[in-house]
């Protein structure tokens, strides 16, 4: 499997990416879905109200027409709950920073370790106009290899959250939407 294959698709409407990204979900997701969180209806009333926020946007990496991996955003408001429910006080001023958080990333194992996860999260950031890109990562995934690929990616440690009773304790890291290379 190579990245270079993989044709990448915008969507701004859920519709006619719904049904890929459920299916997607559920393969990449599968080691995690007999957890309350992980379910895949969880996942589907979750995808429906994040479709429903401000500047939602996806992309999806085909393969041969085959969907491979996808990931999606918003744009977090100054007073979004993605914000309040961070464990530590941000500064005065940190939420009025325009700001995109990817709320689901996920690649197809495999397109794992080809850079695919990559070139979508790029093409994912590529067109958007906030100034900063944020994530969340349960810094458990893999070991702690997902948080330290995101590392490689410019993302930064800034604080964490637990999004729901059920979800476990996540790391929230943050980065400039666009890195200069050097």
């Amino acid at each position: 499997m190579s990245a270079d294959g993989v044709e990448l698709r915008r969507y701004h409407d859920l519709a006619p990416a719904r049904q890929a990204l459920i299916d997607l979900y559920a393969e990449v997701r599968a080691p995690l879905l007999h957890l309350p969180n992980y379910r895949v209806e969880v996942f589907a009333e979750r995808l429906a109200r994040h479709a429903g926020e401000p500047g939602w946007e996806a992309v999806l990496g085909f393969d041969g027409g085959q969907p491979v991996g996808y990931a999606y955003a918003n744009t977090l408001t100054v007073d979004d709950r993605w914000w309040t429910r961070m464990t530590e006080q941000l500064p005065n001023g940190f939420t009025a920073v325009p700001t995109m958080v990817v709320k689901e990333i996920g690649v197809r194992p495999p397109w794992r370790g080809t850079g695919t996860a990559r070139r979508i999260h790029d093409e994912l950031l590529a067109h958007r106009t906030e100034e900063r890109a944020a994530l969340l990562v349960n810094p458990l995934a893999g070991d702690g290899k997902v948080q330290r690929l995101y590392e490689t990616w410019g993302y930064v440690a800034f604080n964490s959250q637990q999004p729901s009773p059920e979800s476990p304790k996540l790391t929230a890291m943050i980065r400039p939407r666009t890195l200069v290379a050097g």
